[in-house]
């Protein structure tokens, strides 16, 4: 049987799975080696069977020896192929230098790379850095770089795109555009999170026959989100109504910012939540009943306008369209002195990064900005490492985080990362559609964390279903609505 293809895992943690590989499984090093070129070779013949000519850049230690592998193969099977090194192949030590000698005993082209060099090929190979980058490549390894990416022809990456940080999905000063990443016995974390979605393109993987048992030796970071979350989600029984699914208080809209609170109101009913009440401006009232009679809509003009709102609601969305006056911090301190389950959003993760407490009840759902003042650093630090940045405000803030973006990062009891979605997201109003969905879920009775792997797995999977029936660009936030209300039936 395969190993789950979701767990992730960081690249010690995938070094240590290659140690016991050899140690305990009794895998050589070498073998490992020739497997992993023979998956990149098959499956770039796959992908692209009519591509005659093939160019492999190789680096030093064992991503160039898979680099190696690759071009024997290609070479054996009469396929056009010239390496391009940096490291100068005498210098290899271990299995890449194997690979190296076996390669060239087949009379396997190989020539030096130099910078301004042009390529007149149908395939790239990217064999250069590996997972081990720890600094910016410079000189000849950037000219590298830039040459794969000045070709129009497809990049395959081994394991990572070069120039790629593994654990962290961040650009180390430049990187390889590839068009697929083959990546072998544990899933990198790096890949799905950060900048690394725009550069490793499809991503395949293969355990290279390493076993299940080597698998459970080793501490995973965490693992992607799949169709799987919606096990927790049962279907109803006959006899349900309305207040057997909850009833969720969507609290914000402040001056100009009705739609924030109706898009999350509406969410929050698309993702089956039996009472959905929101509590605004005054002035919003008849806007928001136009826009959806099923709502059920309060003026709010002073704090203890929301005690009876309280006494009927099982989960609070406050945050959309709240902005940062009196009214606004009012209303917060309401909420977070009842330290009710809560989903704390947009201008509310900005009041409470000014105060910050901690509480099991509640969930954030911070952009990198947010997330920023929350901890009081660079947005570009939250960026440097995402899987850091989610974890610290976890521990500081709240029972579940998610950082938003690409490669949305869930932190509660265990890392999720989310691997759908797409650019046409990049509108305002989805954040309030997500918090609603989340808001929905607990308030249906799922375990919080359980509401937020759902909540997020739909809302990205409903944006994924517009952009494949209409595009990405002009998505709207309520376009989803349809496609939220599908993907919540089982």
């Amino acid at each position: 049987m395969s190993i789950d293809q979701n767990v992730l895992y960081s690249v010690a943690q995938v070094r240590e799975l290659d140690r016991r590989a050899i140690t305990v499984a009794g895998i050589p090093g070498y073998e490992l080696m020739r497997r992993a070129g023979r998956v990149v070779f098959d499956r770039l013949r796959q992908r692209w069977p009519q591509s005659a000519r093939l160019a492999v850049f190789c680096g030093a230690g064992n991503n160039a020896g898979d680099g190696y592998v690759i071009a024997r193969l290609a070479h054996e099977s009469n396929m056009p192929v010239c390496v391009y090194y940096l490291s100068e192949p005498a210098g290899l030590t271990g299995d890449a230098q194997r690979a190296w000698r076996d390669a060239d005993e087949l009379g396997v082209p190989v020539r030096q790379f130099t910078a301004g060099m042009s390529l007149d090929v149908d395939i790239i190979v990217d064999a250069l850095l590996g997972t081990g980058i720890q600094r910016n490549p410079e000189g000849d390894w950037q000219a590298a770089i830039s040459c794969m990416n000045a070709c129009p022809q497809p990049v395959v990456s081994v394991d990572v795109p070069s120039g790629i940080h593994a654990d962290t999905g961040r650009v180390m000063g430049t990187a390889v555009h590839a068009c697929m990443t083959v990546t072998f016995i544990g899933m990198k974390k790096g890949l799905f999170t950060a900048d690394a979605p725009d550069y490793c393109g499809d991503v395949v993987f293969d355990d290279l026959g390493v076993p299940d048992d080597v698998h459970r030796q080793v501490a995973s970071e965490g693992r992607l989100l799949s169709d799987t979350v919606r096990s927790n989600l049962h279907p109803r029984p006959r006899t349900a109504h309305k207040g057997d699914n909850g009833h969720v208080l969507v609290m914000g809209g402040n001056n100009g910012m009705a739609g924030s609170v109706i898009l999350a109101g509406q969410a929050a009913l698309r993702a089956g939540a039996g009472l959905v009440s929101i509590a605004t401006r005054p002035q919003h009232l008849a806007a928001a009943v136009a826009a959806q009679p099923e709502l059920m809509v309060h003026g709010v003009n002073k704090r203890s306008d929301l005690n009876p709102l309280f006494e009927k609601a099982t989960v609070v969305v406050t945050g959309p369209g709240l902005g940062q006056d009196e009214w606004a911090l009012s209303l917060l301190g309401a909420v977070l002195e009842r330290n009710m389950p809560a989903v704390i959003d947009a201008d509310a993760l900005n009041l409470l990064a000014r105060e910050p407490c901690r509480s099991e009840n509640r969930v954030l759902t911070p952009h990198p900005a947010e997330a920023a003042r929350l901890l009081g650093v660079s947005t570009q630090e939250i960026m440097a490492d995402r899987y850091e940045a989610v974890k610290l405000l976890q521990r500081k803030y709240a029972g579940i985080v998610l950082l938003k973006g690409a490669g949305t990062l869930i932190a509660g009891p265990e890392i999720r990362v989310c691997a759908g979605g797409n650019p046409g997201m990049a509108t305002a109003g989805m954040g309030d559609a997500l918090s609603g969905v989340i808001g929905a879920l607990m308030a249906q009775g799922l375990a919080m964390m359980h509401a937020v792997e759902l909540g997020v797995w739909v809302h990205a999977g409903a944006a994924d279903i517009q952009a494949q029936a209409k595009g990405e660009r002009g998505m709207l936030a309520g376009d989803l609505l349809p496609s939220i209300r599908q993907l919540v039936n089982v």
